[in-house]
């Protein structure tokens, strides 16, 4: 059987190393499973639900996502990459789901609660932002996903989208698919921030980028909070909490060589410089060619533009047979 996942991220950004390691590598994988299709989505409606009054933070940044998502690896034979808001069947799904669902039930959702206090809305919170995880559920259900691949801070959004899924199946009909969460492996769900904050985030400051040069890259991890109390290179160093042997955990290869390096540090004698060189070319091995790529790409944005629209219409073609299939089941395809 045929595994059909949907995955996307919001273009407020260019994407960095946390896409990366967080979902990105993942996505390629799973890609190369002939069992699955692939629906990835530039969630730009999302994104104006905090940023209605700035969308040119949103439209400037679709492009650059799709440069990152195409210079990673994943393909759009095999894919299908599109916008969210070039799908319209997306916006009247969540209208209907909206009247399945309570004030109340969203207001209880913690990612949503969390969410409106880390941006201090209050009651100011718009309700397009308030209602997103519905609008989630639309975009899920919308290409019949049984699989959406979420960190463990999105699960309550995955639950409320199978909430709706079988409210909508046992008031109406069954039509709806309900998904399950492709959770990342341990260890593996989040890269924290270069300034050891426990998220590397845009709006923080704190990530290095796919697009970085490599002057950039060399510049932040030369940066890159370290042991503060490993003043002299002779001193003991602490490793647990270094950034530096945290990213090197993660990217490094060679775990042997990994290994010896962090017994050194902990006994003396080594500096953060090395350390921090060793993982610029560590980062240099695996980011090169994927900005060599991306580079590349960036040259005729019209294609990369074209391959959006193309997806954009095979995504909506899927999205028009769902809602057909909700409107029989609700009784108000009228003219069918």
């Amino acid at each position: 059987m045929k595994n059909t996942i949907l995955t996307g991220d919001r273009p407020t950004g260019r994407l960095h190393l946390g896409h990366y390691v967080g979902s990105l590598k993942k996505r390629v994988e799973m890609q190369a499973d002939p069992n699955n299709k692939l629906y990835i989505m530039i969630a730009d409606m999302q994104a104006l639900t905090d940023n209605a009054k700035n969308p040119e933070k949103v439209s400037s940044n679709v492009l650059e996502v799709a440069l990152d998502y195409l210079a990673v690896g994943l393909d759009p034979s095999k894919s299908t990459l599109f916008i969210q808001s070039q799908i319209p069947q997306l916006a009247e799904l969540t209208m209907y789901f909206l009247n399945l669902v309570s004030v109340g039930r969203v207001r209880r959702n913690p990612t949503v609660k969390s969410e409106i206090e880390q941006k201090n809305f209050g009651e100011g919170v718009p309700t397009g932002f308030f209602i997103y995880p519905v609008s989630q559920a639309a975009d899920i259900t919308a290409f019949k996903a049984n699989l959406v691949p979420v960190g463990e801070d999105q699960k309550p959004m995955l639950e409320q989208t199978q909430e709706i899924v079988h409210s909508f199946n046992n008031t109406y009909r069954p039509v709806l698919v309900e998904p399950k969460a492709v959770l990342p492996p341990k260890g593996m769900g989040r890269l924290p921030g270069i300034d050891g904050n426990g998220k590397m985030s845009k709006s923080l400051g704190n990530g290095i980028y796919i697009a970085d040069s490599i002057d950039v890259v060399k510049k932040k991890v030369m940066s890159m909070y370290t042991d503060p109390n490993h003043i002299h290179v002779e001193d003991p160093g602490q490793v647990e909490g270094n950034m530096v042997f945290t990213y090197l955990d993660v990217f490094g290869t060679d775990k042997e060589y990994i290994a010896e390096l962090k017994d050194h540090y902990r006994r003396g004698g080594l500096g953060d410089v090395k350390i921090k060189r060793y993982l610029i070319d560590v980062l240099e091995a695996e980011f090169a060619p994927i900005r060599a790529r991306r580079e590349e790409l960036a040259k005729d944005p019209a294609a990369v533009m074209a391959i959006l629209q193309k997806g954009s219409k095979e995504a909506e073609a899927v999205a028009a047979q769902t809602l057909a299939e909700v409107k029989a089941a609700m009784g108000i395809a009228y003219f069918n």
